[in-house]
């Protein structure tokens, strides 16, 4: 699936030909990827794959989730001329995107480290980008949270609207869904949060409560279903995040550490 990735996003940025490979024969080159600000890596997978394909000899001199500052050399690549200009941009929109959501993901993960607390994405990833997206915040040191639908089965707000007895509905589905897969219920008050530990859910989501509601649930777990995980999420910030890890949850999610990455300032200069 990476290969399909990477062949698919060289072709669309080379297009019929690199025009430029029409007009003097290639020579021998060498770059550097040089960062113009601080950050963590990731794209070095993606990029290992695009080298084996095209013939180019990467050097990372970072790797994969760990930090650089402005001014570091995070690899070096050796090949032809027109092997290295032709895949240039694909190398450096690959890193840039992965490596914007690993920078951002990890300043959540630096805030709440003391509280015990796992941060974990969503599925609100860009359409067909979501293994790449997902792959980012991993390498940031997020936990990633259902890849697909098929993951785990979630109850939310929108599924309630359908379900009469919420009890009976997890009790039919332990019948039906894999052995593995965790039952998730979606909770926007303290009620909710009681009926769905009482009809035996694996996980509860406090979505959109406050720090201090969200203390209720965790009080109310504590002393009758300690064995239930609770998951905080909803308009999770780099402002609002620690209020939130000192509740005592058990995870924490947040889309925003990819729809809201900016992307970094990495360049690609031949020696």
């Amino acid at each position: 699936m990476i290969e399909e990735f990477v062949k698919a996003s060289l072709a669309e940025d080379v297009g019929r030909g690199d025009l430029y490979a029409l007009v003097e024969p290639a020579v021998a080159a060498s770059a550097k990827i040089i960062a113009k600000s601080n950050g963590v890596v990731a794209g070095q997978k993606y990029i290992d794959v695009l080298a084996r394909l095209e013939g180019l000899k990467v050097s990372w001199l970072k790797y994969d989730g760990e930090t650089f500052l402005q001014g570091d050399v995070i690899a070096t690549i050796e090949a032809s001329s027109h092997t290295l200009l032709r895949c240039e941009r694909t190398i450096l929109d690959m890193l840039l995107h992965a490596s914007s959501i690993a920078t951002l993901t990890r300043q959540y993960v630096d805030l709440i480290e003391q509280y015990n607390v796992k941060l974990l994405d969503t599925r609100k990833t860009r359409p067909m980008l979501r293994i790449f997206e997902k792959y980012a915040t991993r390498m940031g040191g997020a936990v990633n949270h259902r890849m697909g639908l098929d993951d785990s089965l979630m109850i939310k707000d929108t599924h309630l609207k359908t379900i009469e007895n919420l009890a009976l509905y997890i009790e039919k589905a332990r019948k039906v869904i894999p052995f593995t897969a965790k039952i998730e219920v979606e909770a926007e008050t303290l009620f909710i949060a009681q009926e769905a530990m009482r009809a035996k859910c694996d996980i509860v989501m406090c979505d959109n409560m406050t720090p201090s509601q969200v203390e209720e649930v965790v009080a109310f777990r504590n002393t009758n279903f300690p064995h239930i995980l609770l998951e905080a999420s909803g308009n999770i910030s780099l402002d609002t995040i620690v209020s939130y890890a000192k509740t005592g949850v058990d995870a924490i999610s947040s889309g925003s550490m990819i729809h809201q990455a900016n992307w970094i300032d990495l360049s690609m200069k031949i020696d």
